[in-house]
This record gives structure tokens, C-alpha cells and sequence, in this order.
């Protein structure tokens, strides 16, 4: 099947869809955007996040077929251009990319909480983020760069 969407902004077009796949699929196999990752396919480690009309979800769970005409925002959306999103930024400067699979998933949730929250709070910060697992980290370093992006002006998309 073929599947049109926005994608970060722009109309794409996925041929040969196939009836199961993922979203995820689709963004990383036919229309080159890796950011997201895929790591359990269950949605339960939120490494796969995006926007699907302002909204987050794991992507590994929607359908591609379900993003018919709808909009989606990846983490590479995130970015203007060469210019990091403050959130991209402040995961840099605090330290919190690790292996980096998580990552993006992180900085969608986290980019999203600052949207709803302007200076959350640590428990605001635990709860916005209970859905995403790291491996490599104490979370300290992520709840590092959650502060860092709420000190800085300016808001996400």
C-alpha cells in the first residue's frame, strides 16, 4: 500500500507498505529517518517515540496505514536545520547521550514535557519519563539535561 503523511513538516510519500507494518518501520526502512530506534517492539522501553499529531506515541505500536494524512514528528524534526532543538542541545551539554539508543526517545518525552511545563518539577521530570528505559545511565545525567533545557528561553515546536 501507500502511505502519505507529514512527515516533520514535509509531505512524504512510503510505497510497498505492507499491511503489519509499524510506523517505526516505515520512518527508518522507507523514508531514511533513523533517529528513532528500535529496541523492544512491545512499546514498553520508548526508545521508538515521535510525534503523531502533536501528540507522543511509540511508534512501534501504530500501524503505518494509521498515519494516513496525519502528521508525524521525529526526532530529527525536532532540529531546525543545523540548529539543535534546546532539549537535542542540553542532552550534548549535560552529558546524558550515551549509547545513545534511548536518546531519542528521551528528548521526545522530555521535549513534550516542556511544552505542557515550563519548570517541572523532579517528580514531574520521573513521571514524563516513566515510560522510557536507559541501560547505560542512573537517569542523573538525563534529569541533568531536563533542567538545563527548562533554564534555557525559548520553547519547543
Amino acid at each position: 500500500m501507500r502511505v502519505r503523511c507529514t512527515v516533520n513538516g514535509e509531505e512524504r510519500v512510503a510505497d510497498d507498505v505492507w499491511a503489519g507494518e509499524s510506523l517505526l518501520s516505515m520512518l527508518r526502512e522507507r523514508l531514511g529517518l533513523p533517529g528513532s530506534k528500535n529496541a523492544c517492539e512491545q512499546g514498553e522501553c520508548g526508545s521508538c517515540t515521535v510525534y503523531l499529531d502533536g501528540l507522543p506515541v511509540c511508534s512501534c505500536l501504530v500501524a503505518a496505514g494509521q498515519v494516513e494524512g496525519r502528521a508525524v514528528v521525529t526526532v530529527e524534526g525536532l532540529a531546525d536545520g543545523d540548529r539543535l532543538d534546546r532539549v537535542q542541545q542540553a542532552f550534548l551539554d549535560a552529558g546524558a547521550v550515551q549509547c545513545g539508543f534511548c536518546t531519542p526517545g528521551l528528548v521526545v518525552a522530555v521535549h513534550e514535557l516542556l511544552q505542557r511545563e515550563t519548570d517541572p518539577t523532579d517528580a514531574d521530570v520521573r513521571e514524563a519519563l516513566a515510560g522510557n528505559l536507559c541501560r547505560c545511565t542512573g537517569y542523573q545525567k538525563i534529569l541533568d539535561a531536563v533542567r538545563l533545557a527548562a533554564s534555557r528561553s525559548g520553547g519547543g515546536r
